[in-house]
This record gives C-alpha cells, structure tokens and sequence, in this order.
C-alpha cells in the first residue's frame, strides 16, 4: 500500500501550521531547495556551520618524518567512511596519475573502503585523536573533496582554518566554502579538470593560499560567532512570538 501521498499532505499540514517559524539551512544551496518546497511560506535563514578555531589552526608536527613523506606533494582526504559518494574512484585514479613525487592520504576509512583503495595511497582509519587530524590538514599540500553529495561539508573549513587549500566538486554547498583565494571547484565528476587543479594548487605552492585559507575560516567559520547568528535567529522568533501574542 503506497501512503506517500498521504504522509505528504499530512506532514505539510502539520508544518505549516505553525504560526511562527523561521528556517534555517546551514548552506545556501539547501536554502534554495527549502526555498522551493512548502516551507517556502516562512522566513530562511543561511548560517554556515562553525569549528573551534583555536584548536583547529595551522601546527609544527613531524608527521611527514614518520611516513617518510619527506619532500613529498601531498593530497589529503577526510570523510567518515567513503565509498562511491565521497570518491574513492576519483583518489585511486588519482594515484595512477600522479608520480612517487606525490603521495595521496586518506583519513576515515571503513575496512571496506580499505580493500577498494590502490596500494599506493596511504589508507588511515578515523582517528579519534583531534590533534593528530589538525597535524595531517596542516602538513599537506592540499586537501580534494571529490564528493557526490553534501550540505556543507564540515571537512573543508577545518583544512582552510589549518590553512590548507581546498579542491571540491561543485556540489550541494560544498563550494561555498572557498573564494577565488582559498581554492578551485570542479565540476562533479570531471577527473580531468581536478587533475589540472591539484596540479595548479602544486604549481602555486601552498604558501600562496595559506594566509587566505586561514583568514576566511576566522571571518566566516567561527563557531563563536555562528553561535550568536542562532541566537540572534531565536531572539526574533521569541518577539514576533511575543507580537502576535503566541
């Protein structure tokens, strides 16, 4: 029995009974769909999601000495397990391409993501020690996000606040984290193009990028000041409540 419909029209009802409600998305790509759905009615608000900036900021590790990955360009992956929705196909084209000169690392692997991986990327499993991942964002050259599907991926702000430069897939709201400074965004899917945008990040050299990452994580991704956006957000809930007498 298909109850669809029905479940459809009855949670519009619901929602949208509501006098006063205010929606928040937390990238603009999200509140364009809010935007297009029954919700519409109501007021939309983008607020970014925020990180601890000062634990997540720009380190002196010796994690390059200990993987011998001295001299080395490295490309960095993070995600809470993988599969074909965070790109493993895309990392293991990647380390066909690129010479020994390169080493590719990824960080939140499954024991199935393991076994799809090629030999010669550095597979890591998620780490539950903070300070070693801050180390990794901020050893590496560049950090790619060949992601399929996201809101807001929490992942490129804490490589910009480590300042690191970030290289996406143009999807969901993961390019909104970068500007002309910080980053390039390729269009989903195209190998090519994200080959050719490593490759610049490399010929750049981070040092170019790296004041710009750091500098656009304290301006936008501070979670002290994305707190006091919710705040404010609930305060003006709380009086239009008060002055439609709800």
């Amino acid at each position: 029995i298909d109850r669809s419909s029905r479940n459809y029209d009855l949670k519009k009802h619901l929602f949208t009974m509501v006098p006063n409600i205010t929606m928040v998305s937390v990238s603009d790509w999200l509140h364009e769909l809010v935007a297009e759905s029954y919700m519409s009615k109501y007021p939309i608000r983008t607020i970014h999601n925020g990180i601890d900036l000062e634990k997540f900021k720009p380190s002196e590790n010796s994690f390059r000495k200990q993987h011998n990955l001295e001299g080395k360009f490295m490309v960095l992956g993070v995600a809470d397990g993988y599969g074909q929705r965070k790109g493993i196909p895309e990392f293991n084209k990647l380390s066909e391409r690129f010479g020994d000169d390169v080493k590719i690392v990824m960080v939140g692997l499954t024991e199935s993501d393991k076994k799809q991986i090629s030999p010669k990327i550095i597979g890591m499993g998620r780490t539950s020690n903070q300070q070693e991942l801050i180390d990794i964002y901020s050893t590496v050259d560049v950090f790619i996000n060949p992601t399929y599907e996201d809101n807001f991926p929490t992942t490129n702000i804490e490589a910009l606040a480590c300042g690191t430069p970030v290289v996406t897939y143009r999807t969901g709201g993961s390019p909104e984290a970068l500007d002309e400074n910080t980053g390039l965004v390729v269009e989903k899917g195209d190998v090519e193009v994200l080959i050719s945008a490593i490759s610049t990040i490399r010929n750049n050299g981070k040092s170019t990028y790296s004041k710009a990452c750091r500098e656009r994580a304290v301006k936008c991704f501070n979670k002290d000041d994305r707190f006091e956006d919710y705040v404010s957000v609930y305060e003006e809930v709380m009086t239009n409540s008060k002055q439609q007498g709800i």
